[in-house]
């Protein structure tokens, strides 16, 4: 007989299953990428159309969640040596190894599919993104701090990813969005890093650029914070084809830049778990942002 929940009334498997996958595609992540797609989509389309907007998302989401358990697959043995990983559904033994890779299979195909038919140039750089996190980025991150540098190819692509499906193209435009989450990256993961050295040590994971929560990696932090605040309101020159920011926007995209400078230099000047945790948040905050402003500003402009 099956057991339900008091609360949902569906049978408990069912809920563990849906918890499952969403551990096993990361779907906070996942969602956050296809934002960052649509978004890109929106500032490149001509005429929106929701039906382009569903395959992006759908594509979107099965390719990221396919990076994320081919990932979880490849370093089951050591995410159960961190705390926060060690509950995930491999190591926990909810669900085999075989079932995660037939998940990743299935959502690698849909996806290639689903933005194949979008526009070939679109399946073809979600192929490179999904390449280059599984088998590139995955392995290096116990060997070379360097993993986040390749590592942050595939998680600047979503954004330019959506201006490629409108326009079936790749140009300055796509370009530039490319450039500015790829400059994000490094703040952000850094911080994460940070965060959570400890935990990355017991799993073997080089992730600091030095090694070390010291002041050179903080330096660094602040380096490409400040080439990401840069390359951010960089469209307000108007040399970046279709792609523009007004005075206004770019003005406002450069207080959110200036913002994460000012905590980049608090984590180097104090260093602690608070401004790494300061810092990691802002960046959040920055990506989402920027991208509701950069699509804002086309559609009053």
């Amino acid at each position: 007989m099956q057991q339900k929940s008091e609360i949902l009334d569906v049978p408990v498997y069912q809920a563990s299953a849906l918890s499952n996958f969403r551990e096993l595609t990361k779907m906070r992540l996942a969602l956050s990428v296809v934002f960052s797609a649509v978004a890109g989509y929106l500032l490149a389309a001509t005429e929106v159309s929701f039906y382009d907007i569903g395959l992006l998302a759908f594509g979107g989401y099965c390719m990221v969640g396919a990076s994320n358990a081919f990932n979880q697959v490849i370093e089951k043995d050591l995410d159960a040596l961190m705390k926060r990983t060690q509950n995930r559904p491999i190591p926990t033994k909810a669900i085999s190894v075989s079932q995660a890779l037939f998940f990743a299979v299935l959502m690698t195909v849909l996806g290639l599919i689903s933005l194949y038919v979008l526009s070939p140039k679109t399946a073809m750089f979600a192929a490179i993104s999904i390449f280059l996190y599984t088998s590139v980025y995955t392995p290096l991150k116990t060997i070379t701090p360097l993993s986040v540098f390749v590592g942050a190819i595939p998680g600047a692509i979503p954004f330019m990813l959506g201006w490629v499906s409108a326009t079936h193209s790749f140009g300055i435009e796509a370009g530039t969005l490319f450039m500015i989450q790829f400059f994000w990256q490094f703040p952000h993961f850094w911080a994460l890093a940070w965060l959570l050295d400890e935990d990355y040590q017991r799993g073997g994971f080089k992730m600091l650029p030095t090694g070390k929560k010291d002041k050179r990696t903080a330096l660094q932090i602040i380096m490409y914070t400040f080439w990401m605040l840069l390359i951010s309101v960089f469209p307000v020159l108007g040399i970046t084809g279709r792609l523009s920011l007004s005075v206004s926007a770019a003005i406002f995209v450069g207080i959110l830049g200036l913002i994460m400078l000012w905590f980049s230099f608090k984590l180097y000047e104090k260093g602690g778990q608070k401004e790494a945790r300061q810092l990691m948040l802002a960046s959040v905050f920055y990506i989402s942002l920027l991208q509701m402003i950069y699509v804002i500003d086309k559609f009053l402009n």
